[in-house]
């Protein structure tokens, strides 16, 4: 009985005899039907690309964005149920715009993350309401300038909002994924969706660990990812929809936009070049073993 949830899986406040509680297991269903979604942590920022399906074709070209900012510094994409990820980007908005507040700084990735799994973890105790049908991609660059004085936050030191620690380096990269029950961890490389495992397999080999990727080489590296776990789905059209968020001397200066336009198209033709050469290496192969 319990394998298929019969009698388990009428509320998401009760687990069956095994252990499992359905209703999360459900809304990770909900997430592998949606557009694969894939941040990446680079040396100098953090890069956020979503495969985004076209259901129709009176839609409009860059409308229904499935990456949303969040702070100036942070960004968040997600795949699943849409108004789900709607609301959770409103909380997160919320969450930023509390600590700025009280803190007079922006809120780290870190605790950022922090605060939004506890809040998806909320959702899955109770009867009167669901898990969250998303996993969310959180991505921010945190500025080395706006942390701590003498363990005061927002002490109206000169530098930033904080003030800078001397001999602690807390700045830099930051990427998270948040599951629906509520799970979060830090990555290097993060995936969901779809496509998620033909993502992380190409995410594995760019060994992010090393940090030497640039931001650059990470959008074009992004851009061939999304298009290679589009593969599955390639009856379908999509966009693809890409952000990034550099350091302070970097393209964006420490804010969260979207990659400009030139450059994004140039990693789509770079991508598409690179999937019709393994697809031709493919075929030769094939053709040698007959």
């Amino acid at each position: 009985m319990t394998s298929i949830g019969t009698g388990y899986d009428l509320s998401n406040s009760i687990f069956s005899p095994d252990g499992r509680n359905f209703q999360v297991e459900y809304a990770i269903k909900a997430v592998e039907n949606g557009g694969t979604s894939i941040g990446i942590r680079c040396k100098d920022g953090v890069i956020l690309a979503v495969e985004k399906i076209i259901t129709s074709k009176l839609l409009k070209k860059g409308a229904n964005k499935r990456i949303a900012t969040v702070d100036r510094n942070f960004g968040v994409a997600f795949s699943g149920l849409i108004p789900d990820g709607r609301h959770f980007v409103s909380r997160a908005r919320e969450e930023a715009s509390s600590w700025r507040s009280l803190y007079k700084s922006p809120i780290p990735t870190a605790s950022l993350a922090e605060r939004l799994g506890s809040y998806v973890q909320m959702y899955t105790l109770y009867q009167y309401v669901r898990p969250f049908g998303i996993t969310a991609i959180v991505g921010g660059w945190d500025s080395e300038g706006e942390l701590e004085v003498d363990g005061q936050v927002g002490s109206g030191s000169k530098t930033g909002g904080g003030g800078k620690v001397p001999g602690i380096n807390s700045g830099g990269p930051g990427l998270y994924m948040i599951e629906p029950s509520g799970l979060y961890w830090g990555y290097y490389g993060a995936a969901t969706g779809k496509g998620r495992q033909a993502a992380k397999s190409e995410l594995e080999k760019l060994d992010l660990a090393a940090e030497t990727l640039s931001l650059e080489q990470g959008v074009k590296e992004a851009a061939r990812i999304i298009y290679i776990a589009h593969e599955d789905s390639k009856d379908k059209e999509f966009e693809l929809e890409m952000t990034w968020i550099s350091k302070r001397d970097g393209p964006t200066k420490g804010r969260h936009e979207q990659v400009p336009k030139d450059i994004l198209e140039e990693a789509e033709k770079a991508a598409k070049k690179a999937l019709e050469g393994e697809d031709e290496e493919e075929a030769v192969a094939e053709t040698m073993e007959e």
